[in-house]
């Protein structure tokens, strides 16, 4: 399969195609799941559109705990198939779909109590593992195993000796969500479907009491086009009732937003090498491995205030500090804190009041005819969800073409840099001579790239200062800005720092150091003015303040009104940013 770049003349193309072509499938939503039903149904041989409003992952996919997982806790709901299921495309995506992307990560659960703790989380443990190779897949990660409480410090140093009298390890899987999104809408394209970010839906087209496309608007020109379609698909997660109410609707189920907020502290301010399960009173408490930082996360709370930027507050990082602590022999504190991201799950309502007990399941419905709406699931689920939502426009569209439709083959499809990853892996010592970047430096990029690394060592090679370090955030490249714009479709500052890479929550400054560097290196590739540019860094220090200000607030309430402070960027010259040429050598 050819690599393709998601560049700003791509995008135009895709709208220039969006509007002159009648597709047969026109998904709305660039999130996980969107970005999935596109490649699922592009890879069926169907004509296929994606459109988001703001950037790949901007939203849910891309503020998750970076799992891939079973579901260990959904055991003790007796949801089995939702755990069998998560776990057979566990052991697709570390071993086939995306190795270069998902990574085993082990994780130590702390027993509380003698003897009957052990048996019981220990069948649960014993039972996760079993169904995992009994999916017919292999686990793709090693097995669990018991440990004594030294064993379990010896491991994790950071345990208070009295907040535990033993352990159990296990495995599941990691993922950079925002990245693999990405790549997975850039698979997309390398299949044919015509992708554009920036891309609001601002209506549904309909012809009596069928959905026949779409209106959007281009939100880089402020343009809009009427892209028609024979099936709609809406993947807009918790947005998912108000693009529904566009079809003048109802619906068959509604979708309720529940919050989550992630903390992020320094590798050394825990120490250990495993991540951690604790139990909570409400849920689970996560402390997840991520490069030099941990994760810790997350709270579980109903959301009903702005979707696109939701907000922590005091509350809720107390909340998660309080918890960790209570088994940390040197305790956290506010200042230990890097960074903070708040997501919001999108949840199947009208089972309980709690959120944690709303529906993990997903549901599609074809209750409007030309409309299929794919809601609610995990994220590890996501290649399933798309291929059910596909099922269904195939379904209604049975009728309308001339030839049958194959069934999906995403199983089978690999992910743009996975085909090659492994022997270049083994490689990486020769790729580090020949590059003049150390073995370290190639790690980090055939991790985040895959086989798509030796494009930004040509990069480098043909502008040898694009091999070196950002300034302020020296875990990535300058390169990795050129090509996070070049050929996987950043269009703004929050695309790069927050998404192409992880700056905005991996450094106690949040990225505003590196910010005016950015910015300069995506102009070059866009064709910003300094106007714009200066736009851009503005924008995106009042983001932080604003998320910063939103962090010392008590509630919810005040939280989200000192965030919403931060509107999102507009383009200066929107006519003139898309038809700048791209440098020589950046194309």
């Amino acid at each position: 399969m050819r690599s393709v770049a998601l560049s700003p003349s791509s995008r135009q193309d895709s709208l220039d195609a969006l509007g002159s072509t009648h597709l047969d499938v026109l998904v709305i939503g660039g999130g996980v799941v969107g970005a999935g039903a596109a490649l699922d149904a592009a890879t069926r041989g169907l004509s296929v559109g994606l459109v988001e409003a703001r950037d790949f992952a901007s939203g849910t996919s891309s503020r998750s705990s970076k799992l891939i997982h079973g579901g260990l806790r959904y055991l003790e709901m007796l949801d089995f198939r939702l755990v069998a299921e998560a776990l057979a495309e566990r052991s697709l995506l570390l071993e086939k779909l995306a190795p270069h992307l998902v990574k085993p990560v082990p994780f130590l659960y702390p027993l509380t109590h003698h003897v009957w703790e052990r048996f019981y989380a220990g069948s649960g443990v014993l039972l996760y593992d079993s169904m995992a190779r009994l999916s017919g897949r292999s686990r793709g990660v090693p097995h669990h195993r018991h440990l004594t409480r030294r064993g379990a410090r010896r491991i994790m140093p950071a345990l208070r000796k009295d907040a535990l009298v033993g352990a159990l390890q296990y495995y599941d899987g990691q993922v950079d969500d925002a990245r693999h999104t990405m790549m997975i809408a850039r698979t997309a394209a390398a299949y044919g479907a015509h992708v554009a970010t920036r891309a609001r839906v601002v209506d549904l087209l309909r012809e009596g009491g069928r959905v026949v496309g779409a209106r959007v608007a281009d939100l880089e020109t402020g343009k809009e086009i009427d892209v028609r379609a024979r099936q709609v698909v809406n993947a807009t997660g918790v947005w998912t009732d108000e693009t529904q109410s566009f079809a003048g609707e109802r619906g068959q189920f509604h979708v309720r937003a529940s919050k989550g907020i992630h903390l992020v502290v320094p590798r050394d301010r825990i120490r250990g090498e495993s991540g951690l399960i604790l139990r909570t009173e409400k849920s689970v408490l996560f402390v997840i491995p991520w490069g030099r930082h941990w994760m810790i996360g997350t709270t579980d709370t109903d959301w009903s205030l702005s979707k696109d930027h939701p907000a922590a507050s005091r509350s809720d990082i107390d909340y998660l500090l309080d918890h960790v602590n209570s088994v940390l022999v040197e305790p956290l504190t506010h200042d230990d804190v890097e960074g903070v991201f708040a997501g919001l799950r999108p949840l199947l309502a009208g089972e309980s009041d709690a959120t944690s007990k709303l529906s993990r399941e997903h549901a599609v419905s074809t209750s409007t005819k030309g409309l299929v709406v794919i809601a609610g699931g995990k994220y590890t689920t996501y290649r399933v969800m798309a291929k059910d939502a596909v099922d269904a426009a195939v379904h209604a569209m049975s009728g309308e073409l001339d030839r049958k439709v194959p069934p999906s083959c995403t199983e089978d499809v690999p992910l743009l840099g996975a085909d090659g990853y492994e022997a270049l892996w083994n490689q990486r010592h020769q790729l580090a001579d020949g590059s003049g970047l150390s073995v370290g430096r190639i790690e980090h990029l055939l991790n985040r790239y895959g086989s798509l690394t030796l494009e930004l060592l040509d990069l480098v090679q043909k502008y040898p200062d694009l091999g070196k370090p950002l300034g302020g955030a020296d875990d990535y490249l300058r390169a990795e800005v050129v090509y996070g714009t070049t050929h996987e479709g950043a269009r703004h500052l929050d695309d790069v720092i927050a998404r192409r890479t992880r700056i905005s929550f991996e450094t106690f400054d949040r990225g505003t150091e590196v910010a005016t560097e950015v910015a300069e290196l995506m102009g070059k590739a866009l064709g910003w003015s300094k106007a714009q540019r200066n736009r851009e860094v503005e924008h995106y220090l009042k983001r932080v303040e604003a998320e910063r200000e939103s962090q010392t607030m008590p509630d919810d309430e005040t939280a989200d009104a000192a965030r919403m402070g931060a509107a999102d960027v507009v383009p200066v010259s929107v006519a003139k940013t898309d038809k700048a040429p791209l440098p020589e050598g950046l194309a």
